[in-house]
């Protein structure tokens, strides 16, 4: 995952620029810039105008280096095709999750001491649904910095009642929902 797990939002920008939102997600410390009279030369129909705090910031961003303002590396990024190829979110092959595992669970009924578990990882949140022994599946809901939210639920399977709470142990992330319990690997969720 990139941005939010390797730079703080930059404070500092020139007045000459006039900053939107982030860019690619929101939480990054890139953000789309907008016309101003020191960038009206470098806007393109077909390509978003980015301005970067950092060459290490800028390097995940495809498109081309087109001008320095005030320190800030402003990137024409062709529309459509915003990352690197080697910072995509790979499939697990026919599947819709980025990975999958078999993960420690407790009390979620059957003998065997794991669950699998997919992990489907967005620039919103991240979501691991675990296979329970009966068929159902469990939602664990993490924000894109991999801190548990929730757990999802719906009133006719019962699990709208159940109350979700999480602790940190070493590189894990011990999530209770109800009387189960699941031990989540950061690896697994944030993919690295």
């Amino acid at each position: 995952m990139i941005g939010s797990a390797t730079a703080k939002p930059y404070a500092h920008w020139p007045k000459e620029l006039r900053v939107e939102n982030g860019y690619p997600h929101s939480e990054d410390p890139c953000r789309r810039v907008g016309e101003t009279p020191a960038t009206v030369d470098f806007l393109d129909d077909s390509a978003t105008l980015v301005g970067c705090p950092s060459r290490q910031s800028a390097a995940h961003i495809r498109g081309k280096v087109v001008g320095n303002v005030r320190g800030i590396i402003l990137i024409s990024a062709p529309n459509g095709d915003t990352l690197h190829p080697a910072d995509a979110d790979a499939k697990v092959p026919a599947t819709k999750y980025n990975a999958t595992a078999a993960v420690p669970c407790q009390n979620v009924g059957g003998s065997s001491p794991t669950c699998d578990a997919g992990v489907i990882r967005s620039s919103d949140q991240i979501a691991v649904e675990i296979k329970l022994p009966d068929g159902m599946t469990r939602v664990l809901l993490f924000d894109p910095k991999g801190k548990f939210i929730t757990h999802a639920s719906a009133q006719a399977d019962g699990s709208a009642a159940l109350q979700s709470s999480a602790r940190r142990e070493s590189d894990w992330t011990i999530v209770t929902v109800g009387r189960e319990q699941y031990r989540i690997p950061d690896a697994f969720v944030l993919g690295d």
